[in-house]
């Protein structure tokens, strides 16, 4: 049998990051790795609540070790541990220098732990120096799939969006299979002059520490993007393996509604609303744990749902007690007595994979966050992109180009958090788009398909499976 493989999984500290390197965790503790999740103490109840609602016996062989983050000493208000409540560009420099002062006690975890292996997101490109410095190999996390990050790697290599002569002219990405037009005003901020701060210079830094990584795992599964995971490796020339789609690890109710933060909605209830209506009848709407949109386009989003005359379940973000409270009245007036048994609005965290797993839903209002795309993939469910920030205009080509799974509501432009703003009737016709006629019949029929390979892939023999099964097997011939 040898020695037990021993790795370290070392997510940014935002729900985003943080949920899929959990359910890696998982998957990992199920063929017999031990792995030591580490994070800050904050962060650590949200994990140890994901992790012991599974009832896998393997979770035994999942440990956390918890680094102390140093919000005092970079003057961050209390309790600012989490991406997801950094909602000033005025705490990002600070958030920024917090996360790499963090590297001499993760040294000295290396250093006391001696794992075999270091997961690290791309945001801790100090890991890098940590990993070679002690011999271990360290492999990368995104976050993202292959299609977005050789989308992004070409652009910041070639630089195509140089030779354009306005914002709204497209350009088309070179090297990157399907001929994929991109415009100036979507590039992300570390591509934009006109939005570099803080951030993009770190991502620039942490794009560049990611070529010297022993390689990357991937949330993604080889069917999904077989072209783009072939060009990863083959153009640009590196390691790679895809274990996903991570989410489909949770079987249980109570492990899909526990990933992330707590429930603000009791999942039963939620269930017991979504059986009261017919298949593929309600439309999901979420954001993301990050957009925070006004509440201009609050009543906007409300307009597009009354409108497109479906059963609905809207997720808003909850305000954060540091924020300043917005508008009470962003809904229209009598919103929620007409929409009474016909809208479920949820505010706060929503139990999204119950949600989307369950055959009511037939169609997923998205920011195409990475998660959120592949959690709507896994579940068979078209889309309607409303891209924000990030890399999320990238996955909107993805889903509506090369998949052809979903209908693009229409955002012209990268605006970090807020988003472009996107008025009620685009929204309604994008919906009826994904939900009614022939179109969105072709669109589902595709959907439900890659669905069924999502599950193939993550099966036994699967591509996921298989690719999960190489890495182990390579990270024991280095260790052993």
């Amino acid at each position: 049998m040898g020695t037990q493989l021993h790795m370290f999984l070392f997510p940014l500290m935002a729900s985003g990051h943080m949920i899929p390197m959990v359910d890696m965790a998982k998957l990992l503790a199920a063929r017999g790795v031990k792995v030591t999740v580490v994070t800050t103490p904050l962060n650590s109840i949200a994990i140890s609540n994901s992790i012991h609602t599974s009832k896998s016996l393997s979770v035994s062989n999942i440990h956390l070790l918890i680094l102390k983050f140093p919000t005092a000493e970079l003057g961050l208000p209390e309790g600012c541990e989490n991406g997801d409540s950094v909602i000033s560009p005025a705490i990002l420099p600070k958030f920024i220098s917090a996360l790499n002062l963090l590297q001499t006690p993760f040294e000295e975890a290396v250093m006391e732990h001696r794992p075999h292996c270091i997961v690290a997101d791309i945001f801790f490109p100090w890991v890098n120096n940590v990993a070679a410095k002690f011999g271990i190999p360290k492999l990368g996390f995104h976050g993202i799939g292959f299609f977005p990050f050789c989308a992004m790697e070409f652009v910041r290599i070639h630089q195509p969006h140089n030779h354009v002569s306005s914002d709204t002219e497209p350009f088309l990405i070179p090297h990157l299979p399907g001929e994929i037009s991109f415009t100036k005003l979507k590039l992300h901020e570390s591509m934009r002059e006109d939005l570099k701060n803080d951030l993009s210079d770190f991502l620039k830094i942490a794009q560049e520490a990611e070529s010297t990584s022993y390689g990357v795992v991937m949330n993604s599964f080889y069917e999904l993007e077989a072209e783009y995971a072939d060009c990863y490796r083959n153009v640009l020339g590196r390691k790679a393996w895809h274990i996903g789609p991570l989410s489909l690890c949770n079987q249980e109710i109570e492990e899909k509604s526990q990933r992330g933060k707590e429930s603000a909605i009791d999942e039963h209830e939620c269930l017991k609303w979504l059986d009261s209506k017919k298949p593929n009848s309600v439309v999901y709407a979420c954001f993301g744990s990050m957009t925070k949109f006004s509440s201009d386009q609050l009543k906007e989003i409300a307009n597009g749902l009354e409108a497109c005359g479906k059963d609905f379940i809207w997720v808003v973000r909850k305000v954060n007690r540091e924020e300043k409270e917005e508008d009470q009245n962003w809904l229209p007036e009598g919103f929620e007595q007409r929409m009474e048994g016909k809208g479920l609005i949820i505010r706060g965290w929503a139990p999204q994979v119950l949600i989307l797993d369950h055959p009511a839903v037939g169609g997923f209002v998205t920011h195409c966050g990475w998660n959120s795309t592949l959690e709507g993939v896994a579940a068979g469910v078209p889309m309607v992109t409303w891209p924000v920030a990030g890399e999320q205009f990238y996955n909107e080509k993805l889903v509506t180009e090369v998949l052809k799974i979903g209908v693009a509501v229409g955002t012209q432009k990268w605006v970090r958090i807020v988003g472009d703003f996107v008025e009620g009737g685009a929204m309604e016709k994008a919906i009826r788009r994904v939900m009614e006629g022939e179109e969105a019949e072709e669109m589902r029929n595709r959907a439900k398909e890659l669905g069924k390979m999502a599950k193939r892939a993550v099966a036994e023999n699967g591509s996921s499976y298989s690719d999960l099964d190489a890495l182990i097997k390579e990270l024991k011939s280095l260790a052993f």
